[in-house]
């Protein structure tokens, strides 16, 4: 039998992607990650903003402890997201860790992705071992893994 601790909750993880077999592949990857974790999926950047902002019908949405953005979206794209979530930066807690994942192998992109404070940046279609080298790596995701899950 396994009990949590108390300190022992699952990530929050946004993933904002429009396309479903990208949001499947990564799904899947998280899942083979070992990372506990409660993922919401958003397939627009105005779905993303509002759960950013827990406005509309997610009010109640938790704070993510990780942003999984993909950049091209059907209604606007990433980069206004960074922006939105730079601009207000002063307002709230400081923002999640960004990756980004796009297919979009652009070096000006990437740098534009930097200099706004993306943490990490993977190429579509997800390599998933590249992806869970990203996603172990982050300390903020270290905590949450199950080798915190207590055994009685």
């Amino acid at each position: 039998m396994f009990i949590e601790s108390s300190n022992n909750k699952p990530m929050e993880i946004l993933l904002v992607e429009d396309g479903l077999l990208d949001a499947r592949i990564t799904i899947h990857a998280l899942r083979r990650s070992g990372v506990r974790h409660r993922l919401t999926l958003v397939r627009t950047a105005a779905e993303a903003t509002a759960f950013l902002e827990c406005e509309g019908v997610f009010a109640r949405a938790p704070k993510p402890d990780l942003l999984l953005l993909d950049l091209t979206l059907p209604d606007g794209d990433g980069i206004s997201i960074l922006q939105a979530m730079r601009d207000k930066k002063g307002d709230h807690l400081p923002p999640p860790p960004v990756v980004v994942l796009s297919a979009s192998d652009d070096a000006e992109t990437q740098a534009r992705c930097a200099a706004m404070g993306v943490d990490d940046f993977i190429g579509k279609p997800v390599n998933e071992d590249k992806f869970l080298e990203v996603v172990r790596t982050h300390e903020n995701l270290t905590k949450f893994s199950e080798r915190e899950v207590m055994s009685v």
